[in-house]
């Protein structure tokens, strides 16, 4: 007799526990980094069973990048101003937004994200993969509407570099990288870089 495969199921919980589990994984991670978080310190923090956040997300790095996800304020998906100077600099005020938190928490992780390769992989997919998806389409849109040329050469650094002031601005100045800061670094550098005027200066396009 053969055995049919059982297929692992995610139980419905409501949105409210589920950001109880997120709360849950957040607060330990900040509080004792990446390698001591454990499903067992989790399952005591949410006051639930480890088992149920195994059936949920089967393991600590499916958790941790839900939880992340979770607690992102915005998303550059959704952005579409008009031009890919305004896409730009919208980007960079939704990363500044929650950048303080997000740092923070990047620091939590340290170098697990570069050894754990199943923690790279889950964060790959729930946050870094589709953020870098978005930029693809703002610049195609730029390309489409004759703003830049496809094979422009700074387009390749652009992710890079605003994520990039993101974790460095703290090093260098002991200050996060605000939503403020974050857009005139888009209007001295990343505009320039590609050709393109700040919005609102003469000849330059309108978000």
């Amino acid at each position: 007799m053969t055995s049919t495969p059982v297929t692992a199921r995610r139980s419905k919980i409501s949105p409210e526990r589920e950001q109880e589990f997120y709360d849950a994984v957040l607060d330990q991670l900040r509080e004792d980094g990446y390698e001591a978080l454990t499903m067992e310190g989790i399952a005591a923090r949410a006051s639930c069973g480890k088992s149920t956040l195994y059936r949920q997300w089967k393991t600590k790095p499916q958790l941790v990048a839900a939880a992340l996800r979770a607690g992102r304020q915005g998303t550059l998906v959704a952005v579409d101003t008009g031009s890919l100077a305004g896409d730009l600099r919208e980007a960079a005020r939704i990363a500044g937004c929650s950048s303080g938190r997000d740092t923070r928490l990047m620091q939590a992780l340290g170098h697990a994200v570069l050894n754990d390769e199943e923690l790279q992989a889950a964060l790959r997919e729930a946050l870094v993969g589709p953020e870098l998806a978005a930029f693809d389409v703002m610049v195609a849109r730029g390309v489409a509407r004759g703003e830049i040329t496809a094979d422009h050469p700074a387009v390749e650094f652009l992710p890079a570099q605003l994520m990039g002031v993101l974790r460095i601005r703290p090093v260098l100045e002991g200050r996060y990288a605000d939503a403020e800061y974050l857009v005139r670094f888009v209007d001295a550098v990343l505009l320039p870089a590609l050709g393109l005027t700040p919005p609102g200066c003469p000849d330059g396009p309108t978000p």
